[in-house]
């Protein structure tokens, strides 16, 4: 039978298909998998059971530790699409992917002094909120508005993640699993709001890193007798892998260390600092102190964390040059050109048997002799070949499925998952990318009911609400944003990878955010009215400017963000606005 992820799979298939894929993993997997997402789910309701109003539901009543502050602002970036798609970034583009992260921890310094103080001393549900007390309303609303447009987009990107690896362990259908995953994480962020997404974000990270260091040394431990770490850094490194540091300046370029200590510093600035799904974390804090500690310490081990989670995807990489690997991992999608083209499928897997082959031998010369520069030449040459073989692959599959899911940087750390982990941890690690995801999403959806319901909602509401109205609009507005969510995942499938994907999709609203803050916070002089009308010009400028192909995405959060500035400095202020400037 084919299942296509386009069409809807009836209940009787998607049962055969259930019991189909149970023989793909054993009983222990399943075991693990569902007791550690259903203790999850269970002491996600459990930890929140004494609610009381939106300061609780929303806002965890301001008592977190900074440890919990730490890990609640980590879980949130750090989504199942870091541990899925990361690795495969690495694996096919190098690890040159951390520079993104260098301008973070300058940004954590800047916004433990200028922003946190603030945000505290108003004692803001919202980062918004602060914009209304400094300048106007409509500022307020916009600014919300750019933010919700954004995370909306980023969290239903968010849920199609963890949906593919459900989809590739049962067969089903992405948009059933769409649905399954954003259900799923409903649960327990709908009843018990940030204090539930809090605690639960701390056991998840927790197991989360365990995890994956487990799985990294079994990547190394799995290489054939005679090589070692040692071998496979070697091998990486001279298939071009191990590029951490890039030097060269090219606007377009998308990772090098000068797109990542200036515009990440920007993205950074503006993520930690006005997106309210980071706010949200820390100003949950105790007091000023557990908030500043949680957010410097992040800056301190977000860049060591990255780089180990990358170089499981050039230790992959390795592996899978002594080890045989699949002409496409995205075993699905490949599927669909093997029945609509056989011939075509049987061809590029002779070629590509044949290049493996001779691949494999060459990358266990170099590895035993590492001064004969005439075999790494031919080792890059078939490399080269294989990759190429691999990108007609993508333009086939792409030819005869265009609305399918054809992507395969995705799928290089779940094949390994699936095919050459241990039982049990199969199930463990399978789980762990579930909870990442729930961590980052169940964060953002409380966050986007936060602004929703504080920013738009109150705002216009001519009655003081109760306690008890309060905390269930807030559970409604978190019900909206997670089908909006859910219904955004299902159109997510051709966005390549996903973790560039979520990282070019704030970039285009993230610099205009970030510029209104700044003029903000440093800027006293301007008004509401000035930064407002800057704020819609540089937002379609910077649209215009992505969609030429001007600069890379990274450089958008620094030309967001000036232009802001710039522009404002340029729109006079309304007759008799001096009560504007506030």
């Amino acid at each position: 039978m084919v299942y296509s992820r386009t069409g809807c799979a009836s209940i009787a298939d998607s049962f055969v298909l259930l019991v189909y894929a149970t023989l793909g993993m054993s009983t222990i997997d399943w075991i693990v998998l569902l007791v550690t997402l259903v203790g999850i789910i269970l002491y996600g309701v459990f930890k929140s059971r004494d609610l009381h109003g939106s300061q609780s539901y929303l806002m965890a009543d301001k008592n977190m530790p900074w440890y919990i502050v730490l890990l609640g602002i980590m879980a949130t970036q750090a989504s199942a699409i870091t541990f899925i798609s990361a690795p495969g970034q690495a694996y096919t583009d190098g690890m040159r992917f951390v520079q993104y992260y260098f301008g973070l921890p300058i940004a954590m310094i800047v916004i433990s002094i200028s922003f946190i103080p603030i945000f505290r001393k108003l004692n803001v549900y919202t980062a918004y909120q602060f914009l209304e007390t400094r300048f106007d309303r409509k500022t307020r609303v916009l600014t919300s508005v750019l933010f919700l447009l954004s995370r909306g987009l980023s969290t239903g990107i968010s849920i199609y993640a963890p949906s593919i690896i459900l989809s590739s362990i049962l067969g089903w259908n992405i948009y059933l699993t769409n649905v399954i995953m954003g259900g799923l994480l409903l649960v327990y962020t709908y009843s018990g709001g940030a204090k539930a997404v809090a605690h639960t974000q701390k056991l998840q990270f927790l197991i989360i890193l365990g995890s994956m260091a487990i799985a990294g040394y079994l990547v190394v431990a799995q290489l054939p007798g005679d090589m070692n770490f040692g071998d496979a850094l070697y091998v990486a490194g001279k298939a071009g892998k191990l590029n951490v540091i890039t030097t060269d300046f090219d606007w377009k370029d998308k990772y090098n260390i000068w797109s990542g200590i200036i515009g990440g510093f920007f993205l950074a600035l503006s993520y930690f600092g006005t997106d309210q799904s980071q706010v949200g974390r820390y100003i949950s804090g105790k007091n000023l102190r557990e908030s500043r500690m949680g957010l410097l310490m992040n800056g301190m081990v977000k860049i060591p964390m990255q780089f180990a989670i990358l170089l499981i995807g050039a230790l992959l990489f390795a592996f899978y040059s002594f080890q045989p690997s699949p002409v496409y991992f995205n075993r699905q999608a490949y599927s669909v050109l093997q029945q609509q083209e056989p011939a075509t499928a049987q061809r590029i897997d002779a070629q590509y048997n044949r290049l493996q082959a001779v691949y494999g031998q060459q990358a266990s010369a170099i590895a035993n002799n590492r001064s004969n520069e005439t075999l790494v030449a031919e080792f890059k040459a078939t490399q080269q070949q294989m990759s190429v073989l691999r990108d007609s692959v993508r333009l086939h599959i792409n030819r005869v499925a265009p609305t399918s899911d054809n992507g395969d940087t995705n799928y290089i750390f779940l094949y390994f998952v699936k095919n050459n982990l241990p039982k049990g941890l199969v199930g463990l690690l399978f789980a762990i990318i579930f909870l990442a995801s729930w961590g980052s999403i169940s964060a953002a959806l409380n966050s986007l009911a936060s602004s929703s319901m504080m920013d738009i909602q109150l705002l216009n509401n001519k009655t003081e609400l109760s306690e008890a109205q309060q905390l269930r609009y807030g559970r409604l507005h978190t019900l909206f944003w997670g089908v909006f969510s859910i219904i955004v995942a299902m159109f997510a499938t051709q966005m390549g990878s996903l973790i560039e994907a979520v990282n070019v999709l704030g970039s285009l609203f993230y610099g205009t955010i970030l510029g209104i803050f700044l003029v903000a916070f440093y800027m006293k002089r301007t008004g509401g009215h000035s930064v407002f009308y800057a704020a819609l010009v540089t937002e379609v400028l910077v649209v215009v400017i992505y969609l030429l192909d001007v600069i890379s995405f990274l450089w958008l959060n620094v030309v967001g963000a000036l232009l802001v500035i710039l522009i404002s400095l340029f729109i006079p202020q309304r007759v008799g606005s001096e009560a504007d400037v506030k």
